[in-house]
């Protein structure tokens, strides 16, 4: 992900989610050198380019993620809604981890709202397991919040165990 990727990325969470990333979310993320990777295809025969690209291309998703000392911390992952329930989020997720493993990362951690059923289920598929609750983390509009569940995955082997 560019500086010059924004408009479209922004686009897309902002058709994806009631509370999207700003623009600036974005931004910041790359000013710190945070990993932002994009997701993207040729369109179909006639398709249509949404957000439009200047190379033609099709944004089907993006994930940002925070690395740490043996972690790694997903911020963000977005499929664009044209484009879900179609594998991709599994399919980032997966990169995401075989690249967090080439970092030498043992660990994979997010937050996910509460009430996204389909994205627990779908970390959990994934191997994430629950292991804690962010109480009010989320804006949920007209002055509410909503908690995180709070997941991770297991990416390195204790010593001694087996392989994941």
């Amino acid at each position: 992900m560019l500086e010059s990727d924004l408009d479209s990325v922004h686009a897309v969470e902002s058709q994806a989610y009631a509370h999207p990333w700003s623009r600036r979310h974005f931004h910041d993320s790359l000013k710190a050198g945070y990993p932002a990777i994009l997701l993207l295809s040729q369109p179909l025969p006639g398709e249509v380019v949404h957000p439009p690209r200047a190379d033609g291309r099709v944004l089907l998703g993006y994930l940002v993620a925070m690395p740490g000392v043996d972690e790694v911390h997903l911020l963000n992952i977005t499929v664009a809604t044209a484009h879900q329930r179609q594998g991709w989020a599994r399919f980032m997720l997966d990169a995401l981890g075989l690249w967090s493993r080439g970092q030498g990362a043992q660990w994979l951690w997010l937050e996910v709202r509460q009430g996204n059923a389909p994205a627990r289920a779908l970390y959990e598929r994934c191997g994430f397991a629950q292991v804690g609750l962010r109480k009010g983390y989320y804006p949920a509009g007209h002055f509410q919040r909503e908690d995180a569940v709070v997941m991770s995955l297991r990416l390195a082997p204790a010593a001694g165990g087996p392989t994941p």
